[in-house]
Order: C-alpha cells, then sequence, then structure tokens
C-alpha cells in the first residue's frame, strides 16, 4: 500500500512538472535589463488623458515602479521599428509593453507587413532579455485580420498577449475621451490589464 501511494505521488509529481513545462510561459530564461519601457503610439502617449494620466504614468503608480513612456501619437509600426534601438534597446529594456499596430490598420498596410515590423521588434528586445507584452487592438468594424495577426505574433514569438487591450472600453463614455482613445479611467483600466500581465515578473 506504501508502495502504491509513492508510485502515485511520484506519478502526480512528474504530471505536474510535464504540464508547467507544456505551459511555457514567456519569461525569458534570464530577465536582464532595469527599466520597464511602454513603447507605442498614442495609446501608450496617453491621449486622451487628463493631465499625466497616461497607462504608464498609472502602471507606475500601482507597481511603485518608474515606467519610461516611449509613446508617440501617429506611430505606424515601421515608425516604431525606425526609433527601436534608441527608444528601447539603448535603455536597458527588461519588460518593455507595446502597443503598435492601429495606426497601421487605419492607414491601410497591409497585415503581413505590419506583423514583420512588429516581429521585427519584438525578436530584437528578446535579444536583449528583455520580457515582450503585447497589447493587441480589435476594432469590430475594421478589424482586417489584425486580431488573427497579434495571436500569430503571441505564438511565433512566445511573447504575453493582451489580444484587446481596449476591450470593454470601446463605445463607453465613461472610459473614451472619443471613439478611439480612452480617458483617465480608461487608461486607469489599460494600466491594470498590463499591470495583471506583468505581475509575476516583478
Amino acid at each position: 500500500m506504501k508502495r502504491r501511494t509513492f508510485y502515485l505521488s511520484t506519478l502526480f509529481l512528474l504530471l505536474a512538472c510535464f504540464l508547467l513545462a507544456a505551459c511555457g510561459g514567456s519569461e525569458p530564461a534570464t530577465l536582464s535589463g532595469e527599466n520597464i519601457i511602454c513603447f507605442g503610439d498614442s495609446l501608450t502617449y496617453g491621449t486622451g488623458a487628463a493631465g499625466n494620466k497616461s497607462y504608464p504614468a498609472q502602471l507606475s503608480a500601482m507597481i511603485g515602479q518608474p515606467v519610461i513612456n516611449a509613446g508617440i501619437p501617429g506611430n505606424t509600426t515601421a515608425d516604431g521599428l525606425e526609433r527601436l534601438e534608441t527608444d528601447v534597446l539603448e535603455k536597458s529594456p527588461r519588460i518593455v509593453l507595446i502597443t503598435l499596430g492601429g495606426n497601421d490598420l487605419k492607414s491601410g498596410v497591409r497585415k503581413d507587413v505590419a506583423f514583420m515590423n512588429l516581429k521585427t521588434i519584438i525578436e530584437a528586445i528578446q535579444a536583449e532579455g528583455g520580457l515582450v507584452v503585447l497589447g493587441g487592438v480589435k476594432f469590430i468594424i475594421l478589424d482586417k485580420e489584425y486580431g488573427e495577426m497579434y495571436k500569430k505574433l503571441a505564438k511565433e514569438t512566445d511573447i504575453i498577449l493582451i489580444p484587446n487591450i481596449l476591450s470593454g472600453l470601446i463605445g463607453k463614455d465613461k472610459y473614451m475621451s472619443d471613439p478611439i482613445h480612452p480617458n483617465t479611467a480608461g487608461y486607469e483600466i489599460m494600466a491594470q490589464k498590463f499591470h495583471k500581465a506583468i505581475k509575476p515578473y516583478l
């Protein structure tokens, strides 16, 4: 009986280890770097927020650590790729939160072009030992399969994906300053979503 119990305990332990390995996780073997960097477009910059209430500013308050806001309104994935070196890689990235792709969608950039730009950005950050969290965007009327692009990126690069960072905000006046940009309350929810994603790695 004792031997049977031992075998069963060993079996459950091995099964648990297997499941943990299978789940993988997006954390690199060793996170290097020092800084948390929010990299992206107007959703990162904080367009529509009152005062300094962008999601990076609110995230910083939540975690009690400095957070670099590297958001520029209007940026496409190509713009992000162009400034990646100076705004991210040279700043010792440990965790990088990305919101890019919405302006590509709005400007009619082909999905495959945006995909390759984002993949290049992600892999460059990972090569520096940084953890990447991607906040996707999905507009019901004008999606053009960008939602699937984000999922494919997450699968191929093993990043943490928030499929639609604006989920639950779009169309609600109490969270949005205009049809695309959150207000202070909306950015707080965005910050909470990113916080939940990175909390295990802080």
